[in-house]
Formats: structure tokens, C-alpha cells, sequence
């Protein structure tokens, strides 16, 4: 184990030298908060100030508010266009919420130091457009208190960082540590000399490390961001100012290296600017772990928050206690005098290793071998739920957000659906009037691009009245609310300018699915727009594979409206004239196919098929049936699309079983491609296995294929039966076996035992011979 950093000669402190005195420390970490906080009841400063972007300052009051509970996100997004979004994540053990609160426990002042956002933000001057600098971590490495987690267009969230070293990760490898958080406690913590004169060696020592980086124009435009504000402090008359920041900046920040004002002012000069705005928005523990992509992320912040709320005696044991319930409620044992055993052993690891204290890594060799009985499996339970956390910060209802944000919020209060960093799944029932409005706000929250909710399978059920929905809630849904905010201040208001605009861009089977969405989120004033545009661009539509994309959504909105109670006559009419065009349309479209456009063809006949067989209507079966009864027997179109309308008219009762096996006899006959045979005999037993299991003929036609084909042109076709076989299920497929080998059996040149004597001849004679045994001729 290596020794802790060593005192550095003129890393002394003398407080009335300057009115600036720098608190370099490692983003979200709890030795670094606990430094922080005894150094400023050790320096009492009259002011505060935190890397963070100015526009954070408005936000300061309402850190002090009871309701609002880490962690939490400081959320700066351009006005206009929210997508171009920053978030400054706070924990309870981050080093900067620790300032913050301390500040405002003691009325003292608070003040914010960065880049401001509204530069961060701002579009680029050339293109017009971002320059994804709001995609970008502000920092790179583990100590910057500023990381941008940007959203992306799909509601998505990313983090971008430049490859540079992590000072106090590089600090603690050369001190011969492989945990930063160990090295900091031992160098900075344990130490008894003066917690700010630890500071101060810290910035020496950093200052070495930063000789060896290269400079960075955004860095240093950053770090004159950051001069700027300390020296409006000054001009204030602050006698007394401390600056917490990210290690990284901290030799930069000190008096003694400051450059000339002018200098600092020249990097700031022209920068491109845009209208911000500011607010607090939950934040998740998993989001501030390394794992989530997040660049100033730590690995394990469940137990960081861990090792800052409890007391150091109770540390050990208190895990031990939290791991073993967590095991429990997963239905696994662990005895409690399993946790004493634990603990014991995490004890004796960490005297044996020669660690100063007992480590996560100490508690996961001890776990796993006392309570996971030497599985690495409950040890993924603990890592999800305890070591990353799965806790979701709240923030009070005074929390300045748009209106529709606010909607939202009041929404889920009212029904009774809290948001949660964890996944769950909640199962309505539209035949009661609280299932039926969730269903509605949870189909208004998708309409509007807010994927809090993802509608998944109701189960075994097949009635119309359920609706199962997976919900987790994740930060970047914050700057989704935003971003949707443009099109309204109420859900409602919002999914019903959304639909239009969409509407206006959307093709015909968009528009399909825009009427769908409409009965299901209850638009109703949208409807009539949408249903407008959807008439007049189905009478300009000439290609059949929209039109018979477009049939199974109508459909669908047709036959479940009134479970909602909508009207859908209007649909149902421009459903008939969609189904009647993709009808007269079918032949066209499957002629001259290659493999990709008879897949996508054949998959918008299925739909049609379930769209049509779904209404049950004359009106749609009769053109449509008998456009599939006149492609049936066509040989030109691609053999996938004839077997699965073949498949479709068997099952509709259109064509008659023995038909059926001479057109599949037909395309597998031994004149024929064999690889257009595997396509159609693909198209054909797509479905249940049943088909097989009870016709005989059809089940002996692909067994004489099969074993026809000839050897070469079997291991080309292997991969497309395999294919075939493989969508049925393994019990369907054990009993296509067995009624392959009864079929065998009653086959007359098969003796009634079930052996073939004349195959087993040679066999016979062979193990005769061996015997020593006479063979008769």
C-alpha cells in the first residue's frame, strides 16, 4: 500500500494574504464533502462560491427547502430550443450541495462560478444550429462540479468527454492506490494537520499534474469565467471568500496565479449567446454512477451516500444489515447471525490487506462469501440496489417549471401514479373510470414524445379492456417536458398541437397511426383535422404497401373505439376505400420481387389480413379474399408472398386442404428452385404447428422434399428450414417427430413392427460375423 501524499515544502496557508481561499475537491465524493465541511467551519467565510453556471443562482433559495431531496439536478435549458440542455447533478455526499447547504444554514452568501449557460447553450454562429455543446461534459474528469448531461433528440441522454487524466485517480495510482475515495481519506482525512492547509498541498500537487496536460481553450475560458465572478466578490467587499471547485481547477483559481483581468476578458470576448432558462429537476442515483455514461459519475454512489450519512462505527455493520434485508425480499437467506459472520470477516480482510478501514471491496469478498454462499449472482442484486442506489430525487412544488411540467406533475398526483427510478408495471382496467384515465394521460404523455411509460403485454388476457404499462421515470424526461411545453401548457392542449403538427408531415400509415393515437389519448378536437388529412392523401395514394401498412391501425381504432366510447364512422369509410385500392393494388405490388421487398410486402399483407379479420366486415373480406384468391396460384410472384397467401386462404376456409398439398407439391417438386420451395414452404407454415400435426398429406409432402433434396443443395437450404422450424415451439416440434415416425410405420412398404429388416441387414450380418456365428445366405 502506498503512503499518503507527503507535506509539500511552501504548501503553508496564511489567511490574510488573500480574501480567496480554494477548496479543490473530487466531484460527488463524501472524504471530499467532509473536507469541505470542516474547512469552512474552520475558515467561516462570508462567502460561498461553487463551480456551477451563474444561472444556478436563482435556484439557491429553494435548496433550502425541506421537500427538495438529492439527489437533484440543476436543469439550464435554451428557451428556444429546450433539447440544447445542460444538468448539474448534486448528491447529499457531493462537496457542493455540502457548500450549499452549509452557506444557507448560516445565511450566508452563495454565488455560482463557470461558463454561463447561456454561451454553453448558445447555437453556433456559422451553422445556425448547436454546435452539440450542450451534448458535452463541461469536464472531463472525476473532479469538475460542472458535468453537462445533454439530452438527445429521442429523448435520450449521452455524455461526450475528452480523454484527460483524472487528477486525484492519478494522485492515488501513484501512491499506489486503486481507489481514488481510499487515497483521498487516508491523504486528505486522516491527516491532523489543518484541514485548509490540505487544501492548499492538494492545489500543489495538482498543479504538478497539470503541467503534464495539455491546454484547452474551453478549460481556460471556463476557469476566466470562474476569475470573473471571484473578482465581483472582491469588488462586493467579501472579505472572507471560498471557492469549491473541481480539483482540477483549483491552481488556476488561486490569487497568486491569476492572470490580468484584460487577459481574462479577451478569452471572454464575442462568445455567442442564447435566452436560458433554469430549474431543478430530479435527479437518479443511477444517473451519477460511471456506468450510466455520466463522465464526473462515481462508481458506486449507494454506498458513497452510505459512508456520508452514517456514523463511522456503524458503517460495516449497517451495510451488512442493508445487504442482508435486500437478499431477503428476493426471497434468499441470510440469517443475522450470517451479518455478524460478515462482518467479522470483512474485518479480518481489511487487517490482513492492510487497508486503515473496511472497503466496499472488503464487504463484496465478505458477502459473497458468508451470505451469497460464493455466487456472483446476489452480488448484481446488491450492485443495482444498494452499491448504485435506485433513489429518485424529489423537489418541491415551488420549483419554478413550465406550465406543462406542472400539468403533468398535478396529473400524477391525482391518479395515483408516482414517478420512480425503478421499473414497475401497472395493469388498468378501461371498464373502470381510473383505468380508463391513466390510459388516456399515458397515451397523451407518448403522443407528446414522453416515454415515461411503455405500453407492453397485458398478459394471457384477450379481452379489449386491459392495458398494461412499464414506467421509470428518468431525468432527461425533464427537458422532454420542456421541449413539449412549446405546443402547450396542459397535456391536453400539448397532445392536440402535437398531432397536427404531426399530422401535417406524417405519411398515410402515420396518419393511421395519428387516428389511433387520437381515440387512445382522447383528442378529440384533433381527430377531425387528422381524419380531413388522412382522406385526401388515401385518394392520392398509388403505392400499395402504404395503403396496406395503413389497415390494420384503422382497423384496430374501428373495432376498440367504442371501448372508449368514440365515434368511428368517419374511419370506417376511409378504412373501406383503403382496403378496396390495396386490394385492386395487390397483384402489382408483388411482382418482380427480391428477398427484402417480398418481407416487407408480405409483412403489410399479414396486417392487412389481422386488420381485416379483426372488422369481420363484408364490405373488407369480400374484395380482399378475393384478391387473395387470385394471386394464390400464381407461380411469377416471389415464393414467401405465395405460401403465406396460400397459408391465409387455408386458414379463411378459401382453399381446400388437398388443393392446398398440390400447390405445395407443386413448388416443392423436384423441377422446382429448391431455394424458392424453402421460401414458400417459409410463407406456408408460418403459424401454429397444428396445420402439420393434423394433415397427413401436407405433413408427407415436406417430409418427401426433404428428403429428396439432394445433398449440396440441402446445406444451402439448412439455415431457411431451420429458420422455419424454429418460430414453432419445442414440444410442436417433438410431436411433428413423433407423427413423423407413425406416419413412417403405416406406410406399406413399412412391415407393421415399425423395423425395416432389409435396412438392417448389413448391420445384422456384420455383428454375426463378429460373433463367430454362421450367416445363412
Amino acid at each position: 500500500m502506498g503512503r499518503p501524499l507527503p507535506r509539500l515544502q511552501g504548501a503553508g496557508l496564511t489567511l490574510s494574504a488573500s480574501s480567496v481561499t480554494v477548496l479543490g475537491i473530487r466531484h460527488h465524493g463524501p472524504g471530499s464533502a467532509r473536507s469541505v465541511a470542516t474547512a469552512l467551519d474552520e475558515l467561516s467565510p462570508d462567502c460561498v462560491v461553487i463551480e456551477g453556471p451563474p444561472e444556478l443562482d436563482a435556484l439557491v433559495p429553494l435548496a433550502a427547502h425541506p421537500e427538495l431531496v438529492p439527489p437533484v439536478a440543476g436543469l439550464v435549458y435554451a428557451v428556444d430550443s429546450p433539447r440544447r440542455a445542460a444538468f448539474y447533478p448534486f448528491a447529499v455526499f457531493s462537496p457542493e450541495w455540502v457548500a450549499l447547504q452549509w452557506a444557507l444554514a448560516r445565511g450566508v452568501e452563495v454565488r455560482f462560478a463557470d461558463l454561463p449557460g447561456m454561451h454553453v447553450l448558445a447555437p453556433d454562429k456559422e451553422e445556425g444550429q448547436s454546435d452539440d455543446r450542450g451534448d458535452r461534459a463541461s469536464d472531463a474528469d472525476d473532479v469538475d462540479s460542472g458535468e453537462v448531461q445533454g439530452s438527445e433528440p429521442d429523448g435520450g441522454a449521452r455524455q461526450r468527454t475528452a480523454l484527460r487524466l483524472d487528477p486525484v485517480g492519478e494522485l492515488a495510482r501513484t501512491a499506489g492506490y486503486d481507489d481514488p475515495e481510499r487515497w483521498w481519506e487516508d491523504a486528505i482525512e486522516h491527516r491532523r494537520d489543518s484541514t485548509l492547509e490540505r487544501f492548499a498541498m492538494l492545489s500543489e500537487a495538482i498543479a504538478a499534474v497539470r503541467e503534464r496536460a495539455p491546454e484547452e481553450a474551453e478549460n481556460a475560458r471556463r476557469e476566466a469565467a470562474m476569475r470573473r465572478v471571484l473578482r465581483a466578490v472582491q469588488r462586493a467587499g467579501r472579505e472572507r471568500v471560498a471557492m469549491v471547485c473541481g480539483a482540477w481547477h483549483a491552481p488556476a483559481l488561486e490569487e497568486k496565479s491569476w492572470p490580468t483581468q484584460a487577459a481574462d476578458n479577451r478569452l471572454l470576448a464575442k462568445l455567442p449567446k442564447t435566452k436560458v432558462a433554469a430549474t431543478w429537476a430530479p435527479w437518479t442515483a443511477g444517473r451519477l454512477a460511471m456506468s450510466s455514461g455520466y463522465g464526473a459519475g462515481v462508481r458506486s454512489p449507494g454506498w458513497y451516500r452510505h459512508l456520508f450519512t452514517t456514523p463511522d462505527e456503524d458503517v460495516v455493520a449497517g451495510w451488512l444489515v442493508q445487504v442482508a434485508r435486500a437478499l431477503r425480499e428476493e426471497g434468499l437467506d441470510a440469517a443475522p447471525a450470517s451479518v455478524v459472520e460478515a462482518t467479522r470477516l470483512a474485518d479480518a480482510l481489511a487487517a490482513v490487506r492492510g487497508r486503515p478501514s473496511v472497503g466496499l471491496s472488503e464487504l463484496d469478498d465478505a458477502t459473497r462469501a458468508v451470505l451469497a454462499e460464493g455466487s456472483d449472482l446476489p452480488l448484481a442484486l446488491i450492485d443495482r440496489k444498494l452499491v448504485i442506489g435506485e433513489e429518485l430525487g424529489r423537489v418541491p412544488d415551488e420549483t419554478p417549471m413550465v406550465p406543462l411540467a406542472a400539468d403533468v406533475a398535478r396529473q400524477q398526483r391525482s391518479l395515483r401514479l408516482k414517478p420512480s427510478a425503478t421499473s414497475s408495471v401497472v395493469q388498468l382496467d378501461l371498464r373502470r373510470d381510473g383505468g380508463l384515465a391513466r390510459s388516456v394521460f399515458l397515451h397523451r404523455l407518448r403522443v407528446l414524445g414522453i416515454d415515461w411509460a411503455e405500453q407492453v403485454s397485458a398478459g394471457t388476457t384477450t379481452g379489449t379492456f386491459k392495458e398494461a404499462w412499464e414506467l421509470e421515470w428518468r431525468p432527461e424526461l425533464a427537458v422532454a417536458l420542456v421541449e413539449a411545453s412549446l405546443y402547450g401548457n396542459t397535456v391536453l392542449a400539448a397532445a392536440e398541437a402535437s398531432v397536427g403538427e404531426q399530422a401535417g408531415a406524417a405519411d398515410l400509415a402515420g396518419l393511421a397511426m395519428l387516428v389511433e393515437d387520437c381515440f387512445l389519448a382522447d383528442l378529440s378536437s384533433a381527430l377531425p383535422d387528422v381524419v380531413a388529412v388522412l382522406a385526401e392523401r388515401t385518394a392520392r395514394q398509388h403505392d400499395t404497401l402504404t395503403l396496406l401498412r395503413t389497415v390494420e391501425p384503422l382497423a384496430r381504432t374501428c373495432r376498440y373505439g367504442d371501448v372508449r366510447g368514440a365515434d368511428t364512422a368517419g374511419i370506417a369509410h376511409v378504412l373501406e376505400t383503403v382496403v378496396v385500392r390495396a386490394s385492386l393494388g395487390l397483384r402489382a405490388a408483388c411482382q418482380s420481387l427480391d428477398d427484402d421487398g417480398a418481407a416487407a410486402v408480405r409483412g403489410g399483407i399479414e396486417g392487412t389480413q389481422r386488420g381485416v379479420a379483426l372488422l369481420d366486415d363484408a364490405a373488407l373480406t369480400d374484395p380482399w379474399h378475393a384478391a387473395l384468391t387470385r394471386l394464390g396460384d400464381d407461380v411469377a410472384i416471389h415464393g414467401s408472398v405465395s405460401g403465406r397467401l396460400n397459408r391465409l386462404l387455408l386458414d379463411a376456409d378459401l382453399l381446400a386442404s388437398d388443393e392446398a398439398a398440390r400447390r405445395l407439391s407443386r413448388r416443392l417438386s423436384v423441377g422446382a428452385d429448391a431455394e424458392a420451395g424453402a421460401a414458400w414452404l417459409d410463407g406456408f407454415l408460418t403459424g401454429e404447428a397444428l396445420l402439420l400435426l393434423h394433415d397427413d398429406d401436407l405433413l408427407g409432402v415436406v417430409d418427401e422434399w426433404v428428403a429428396s433434396v439432394p445433398e449440396q443443395v440441402f446445406e444451402d437450404l439448412l439455415p431457411l428450414l431451420r429458420r422455419t422450424f424454429s418460430r414453432f415451439e419445442s414440444a410442436e416440434r417433438r410431436q411433428i417427430g413423433a407423427h413423423l415416425r407413425d406416419l413412417g410405420t403405416a406406410r406399406p412398404e413399412v412391415p407393421s413392427t415399425g423395423i425395416e429388416l432389409e435396412r438392417g441387414r448389413p448391420a445384422a450380418e456384420l455383428v454375426a460375423r463378429l460373433l463367430g456365428l454362421e450367416v445363412a445366405s
